[in-house]
Order: C-alpha cells, then sequence, then structure tokens
C-alpha cells in the first residue's frame, strides 16, 4: 500500500514540477506599448554593420508616440505610420513614407530599415536600445529620446 501512494504522489507532483522547470527563468518579459511609446530611436547598425550618415547627416530613427504612431526618417525619406505589438513582435502597418530619391547607400540603407519595419519583426527591449530582427534583416537602435 505505501508503494501505491508513493507513487500516486510522484504521478500528481511531477506535472506541477515540469511546469514550475520549464517556466522558471525562460520567460522573456511581455513587451507593451507603453514601454516603446514616447521613445526615439536611433538605427545604430543593419545586420551588424554600423551605419554610416549619408548627404543628409542625419541618422535614421523610429519614433514611437501617443496610441502606437510611428514616424521618423528612414535614411533618405520620412515615414509615418502606425505600431502594432504582438507577441513581442512589431511592425508599422500602413506605413507612409516621402518619395525623394538620394544616393545608392542611402537608399538601400532606407530599403532594409522600411522592409524590416513594415513586417513582423521579433523584438528586444533593453533600457537603452531596441532590435528589431526578421528573417531578412536586424535593425540595432539606440535610444535617442526626442533630440533632434
Amino acid at each position: 500500500m505505501k508503494l501505491k501512494s508513493k507513487t500516486l504522489l510522484a504521478a500528481l507532483t511531477l506535472p506541477v514540477l515540469m511546469t514550475a522547470c520549464a517556466s522558471n527563468g525562460d520567460d522573456m518579459k511581455e513587451i507593451t506599448s507603453q514601454d516603446l511609446q514616447h521613445h526615439n530611436w536611433q538605427l545604430v547598425e543593419i545586420d551588424g554593420n554600423a551605419i554610416a550618415e549619408g548627404t543628409t547627416n542625419k541618422a535614421p530613427n523610429l519614433e514611437i508616440g501617443e496610441n502606437m504612431t510611428a514616424n521618423g526618417f528612414a535614411g533618405c525619406n520620412n515615414f509615418f505610420g502606425q505600431a502594432e505589438l504582438k507577441d513581442n513582435q512589431l511592425r508599422i502597418e500602413k506605413m507612409g513614407m516621402t518619395m525623394k530619391m538620394c544616393p545608392e547607400a542611402e537608399m538601400d540603407t532606407e530599403q532594409a530599415f522600411a522592409q524590416t519595419l513594415a513586417e513582423w519583426s521579433d523584438i528586444t527591449l533593453t533600457k537603452d536600445s531596441l532590435v528589431l530582427k526578421n528573417d531578412v534583416h536586424t535593425l540595432t537602435f539606440t535610444l535617442r529620446d526626442w533630440v533632434k
């Protein structure tokens, strides 16, 4: 009889222990819109390569304002749209952009920047950095709050 009660106890406690072990330390903090709103993020790297300021002498940036409105400078043109956040992924929905032409290097930066923002990308957020990563590009930003 004693063996059966130990077996029953083990059978009942095993799922609880497995759940506790699976969630212990592996959970990422769920990023919320409040974590992103009212911040200005300056792009510093694309795919691990540092961003060189082009002829505009202005680095690309992403500002997320009230109600997750998004706007900024993509490297050549200004953009705007509605940021969406879901399951620690971010995208800019219905992104609009001005249509200036710039030198090829700036247009390449802008294309990678805009493509990544327009598609769902995994987001990693620290106190002073933001990383967006999808299957094509990784964008790394530093916090630059409201400095123009």
